[in-house]
């Protein structure tokens, strides 16, 4: 199976950080979060991706095409060009297919206009944002379970604010990023049978979640694998903040590799 990742929205709500580069291309210690999402499919096999690129794409373009010398010591002869590798990179198994989408297509088009590099019976979609420490296997032997044409991974989302728990007007602790119990949320995280590529077109104003997945869940065939453990969407400044915290101090819960 092939990963589809989306990777080419705004990112507006990261303010500046998203002024220069793209969202997927922001750090949690010294790798983008697109590089994090990818080691977690890769931990499980999964090794081929396919990047829907829009906005600053070239950035993300640019960071692959040169992975090698960014990620090895090596040695440079002037006199004829070669270079001589001393220290490899991990991610020699990787096979990335990096496709234009298009500045402002919504996410449906985007998917639709990377179909034919896909596997003929059954792919899997994420966003450019979430980390988890979901089992990918799992999930996979839960969507071929059920025969749907799609599994989204449901998860419980993080307050945006931490929490103060109070008696009798004292504050006896606090607890930051209580999760919520208003239900669960898609985490991405998705496999999808092909036959979903049918209720999506290439127009750039083809969305996903509004629309054709909608609808497939008024048909039944969307089913959610419940993801009980740890999940995380760098969505605004303060998650940027927390997930490098967490990565700093030897406490990233999706680092299964």
């Amino acid at each position: 199976m092939k990963v589809i990742i989306l990777a080419g929205g705004w990112g507006t709500r990261l303010g500046r950080y998203t002024e220069l580069i793209p969202k997927p291309m922001i750090k949690i210690g010294t790798k983008p979060i697109l590089w994090h999402i990818m080691k977690i499919y890769s931990y499980y096999g999964y090794n081929e991706f396919i990047i829907c690129l829009g906005v600053k794409g070239d950035q993300i373009k640019d960071f692959f095409y040169n992975y090698k010398l960014r990620n090895s010591d090596y040695t440079i002869n002037f006199a004829n060009g070669k270079k001589e590798y001393h220290k490899k990179h991990s991610e020699t198994d990787w096979k990335i297919t990096l496709i234009d989408t298009g500045l402002n297509t919504l996410k449906g088009g985007r998917i639709k206009r990377v179909e034919k590099y896909l596997d003929p019976e059954m792919n899997m979609l994420t966003y450019g944002d979430g980390v988890s420490d979901i089992n990918i296997n799992k999930l996979v032997d839960f969507h071929k379970s059920h025969n749907k044409i799609i599994t989204i991974t449901g998860v419980q989302a993080p307050s945006r604010f931490g929490e103060l728990i109070e008696k009798d007007g004292n504050v006896i602790s606090f607890k930051e990023k209580p999760r919520t119990s208003t239900g669960l949320i898609n985490g991405g995280f998705m496999v999808f049978n092909n036959k979903l590529l049918d209720y999506l077109t290439p127009d750039k104003n083809c969305d996903y979640e509004k629309g054709p997945l909608e609808e497939l869940s008024k048909m039944g065939e969307v089913m959610v694998y419940k993801h009980e453990g740890n999940w995380e969407c760098m969505d605004h400044e303060r998650d940027l903040k927390y997930l490098n915290d967490l990565w700093n101090n030897n406490q990233a819960f999706w680092k299964v590799w």
